[in-house]
Parts: C-alpha cells; structure tokens; sequence
C-alpha cells in the first residue's frame, strides 16, 4: 500500500507541470491602434510565449462562428511570432464599418529545430457576450468628435473621471497627449498606469492615438514603447483622418538639450524633430490632409515665444512652426505644462494653440462648417470653448 501511495504521489509531482502549461491567458488587452479608413491594428499581451492572430467577421447578424473566418497571424517576414506581446494589422478595410474581432494565443511550450510544441489557447470571449467590434474610419462622414487628456502620470482614477465626464461612449476616438506616465520602467507601469483603465473603458473597441511626451522617453522600458503603441507604423509621427478633421500627430521628444546630464548621452532628439520638420513638408501633397476641412497638430510641448521657454519648446518653435504655418492648420492642441492657456494666431504662429493642463479633458466636435472645442475639469465644469469656422 506505501508503494502505491507512493507511485501516486510521484504521478501527481510529474504532472504539475504540465497542468501550470495547460493554463495560458491574455494578461492585457486587446486594445486597437491606428484605425484608419482602409486598415487597423490590434495589439495585445498574453502571460507566456505563443504564436497569436485576429479572426475578422462582418457585424451582419450572424454569429460569429456562422462560418469559418480569416485569421491574420502576428508575424514578421512570413513566420509567425512566438512572443508574449502580439501585435496584427489588418489592412484591406472598408471606410465608415464596423467589423467584429477575437484574438487569441497558442503557447509555444518549445520550440526544436523544425518541430514546434503547442499548448493551450486563450482568446476574447464570443459566447457568453457579444464579440468585440470597432469601426473604420471615414474620410467622408459629415461629423466627428474627439476627446483630449494628457500629463495623467499614472493616475488612473483622474484619466476616468475626465473621460466619463466628457462622455467618452459618444465620441468617435480619444487622444493622449503625452506624460500618461512620469517614466517608462517596465510594461505594468504602461497597464497599472492608464492603460488598464483605458482598455477596460474603450480601448478595446473605440481608436485611441497616441502622441508621446517627454516622459513616457524616460526609463529603461522607454525603448519598448512603440512595441504597445503605433507597433506597426514606420514612426511616432503620423497622419490620420476622419471626417472633417485630419489629424498631424507630432513627437517633440524631450525638454532639454540632448546634451543634459539627465539624458546620460543616449538622446538625439535635435535630429529626430529635424526628421519631423521634413516629413511636415510632404504634407502639402497628401490628398486626405489637402482636402479636410479641419487641420489639427498634435503636440506634447507647444511652442512658445517667451524667453523662459527650455531647449525643447524652442525645437518646436524653429522648426515645426514655419512648417505649420505653410500647411495652413487651422489648430495645435498641446499639454506638457500643467495648465490651461489659449493663445490666438499671431505674426510668427500662424494659427491658436490650445493647452491643457492635466486635470481638465479637451471635448470637440467638428462638422464640415465648424469646429468647436471645450475644456472641461475634474468636476465637469467647462473652463473655456471657442469655435472656429471653416476656411
């Protein structure tokens, strides 16, 4: 009888490890990046190393598993990733529709030559609820809205109140306008900061995007963030367009000079807003910028004329400014400050520039006739609007 016990003993000790395999889960996410009109990115992170991939189906009323659906993998160059964060853009979209989608992640147990091992797989429910879904942009919709927050520094109950209070559900995107942390150290200081909070408000089914602020360059995790955010653009910096408004997001880098003892020598930003400043220049030729009603700058650190200003604000100053002003853009919300200031155009910047501080929220809405925008506090109070007119 010892015996037995203790053979039974030794087949429980020898199977525990692959009952803790069996387990795989998706520890963060899905959360969309980069929709556009033609094309969307899906990004999410699961606990252990696997290979992942999105199923698309049309929002019909059917269900989901009506029929089989694509599946588009997370690879690179035709071999499928094995990592814990997996990152899908679906391209060949159409404009203004909504689509439904699941992830998911097969553990890789090993990986031996030609020979793969899997495991299990977890992926977003479809059955007990409604698959998630999320919606195209539309060059061509006749209104949009937007909400603005920045300099949040991981305080993730001010990032709800200011989105709850400026009804988020109703909007068609929301944007961060930088310092959503006070350093990057490693990715729970990205989920437990904010994104956690944003994932479990909209990400998963409403586009945000993201231009970076000078603290989210800090820390060593600093060089992973593009791997979360905007993972499958060729830069920070973009362009994107819905309805009325196109959209110039803008990556100012840090406040100091390169050359700071803070920055420890591993800093080029001078180089890097250089690069920005010619790729502004390419925008007069592109046809979904030409051809809004509304042109709006997306920065972290706005540019100034006042002789306190530090190295940064200047970089964007002498560079971006004259390059904005030939495109003509009618707006530059920016944050970086702490607080709320509204300067109209003048003489050397050709066009009003909004900042928010960072504990109100930036609520617009646009049609192809106006634009207008309020700036609203942790109470809900609008602390100031302004609408503008069509060119």
């Amino acid at each position: 009888m010892k015996t037995y016990k203790t053979s039974f003993l030794l087949l429980l000790l020898s199977l525990i490890p692959h009952i803790i395999q069996a387990q795989i889960n998706i520890l963060y996410g899905p959360y969309l990046q980069n929709v556009k009109e033609t094309e969307a990115t899906f990004v999410w992170e699961a606990d252990k190393p696997s290979v992942g991939w999105v199923e698309l189906a049309p929002n019909d009323g059917t269900h989901f598993y009506s029929e089989e659906r694509p599946k588009y993998f997370d690879t690179t160059n035709g071999v499928k990733n094995t990592s814990q964060l997996h990152a899908v853009k679906i391209k060949g979209l159409k404009a203004g529709t909504t689509y439904r989608y699941r992830v998911y992640a097969k553990e890789v147990l090993s990986h031996e030559g030609h020979y793969v091992t899997y495991g299990k797989t977890a992926a977003t429910v479809v059955y007990k609820k409604e698959p998630l879904t999320f919606t195209t942009c539309d060059n061509q919709k006749e209104k949009t809205s937007f909400i603005m927050v920045n300099d949040i520094h991981g305080r993730k109950d001010v990032i709800t109140n200011l989105l709850t209070l400026s009804d988020y559900k109703n909007k068609d995107l929301i944007i961060f306008n930088g310092d959503m942390v006070s350093q990057l150290n490693d990715k729970e200081t990205l989920f437990e900061g904010f994104m956690n909070e944003s994932i479990e408000l909209f990400a998963k089914e409403k586009p945000m995007y993201y231009a970076r602020g000078n603290h989210e360059t800090r820390g060593e995790f600093a060089t992973a963030f593009q791997k979360y955010f905007s993972p499958k653009e060729p830069y920070l910096y973009f362009t994107f367009r819905q309805g009325p408004i196109c959209f110039i997001m803008l990556d100012t880098g840090e406040d100091k000079p390169d050359s700071d003892i803070e920055y420890s020598g591993i800093t080029d930003y001078d180089n890097y807003r250089t690069e920005q400043m010619e790729w502004l220049k390419t925008l007069k030729n592109n046809p979904d910028f030409q051809n809004a009603k509304f042109k709006i700058a997306i920065a972290h650190m706005p540019p100034s004329q006042a002789k306190t200003i530090w190295h940064g604000q200047k970089e964007v100053l002498n560079k971006f400014v004259p390059a904005l002003n030939e495109l003509g853009i009618d707006l530059m919300l920016s944050a970086h400050l702490h607080t709320n200031k509204y300067e109209e155009a003048g003489s050397l910047i050709h066009f009003p520039i909004l900042v928010n501080s960072n504990n109100s929220a930036v609520s617009v809405e646009a049609t192809d006739k106006q634009l207008k925008f309020k700036v609203l506090d942790t109470a809900g109070k609008v602390i100031s609007e302004k609408t503008y007119t069509a060119k």
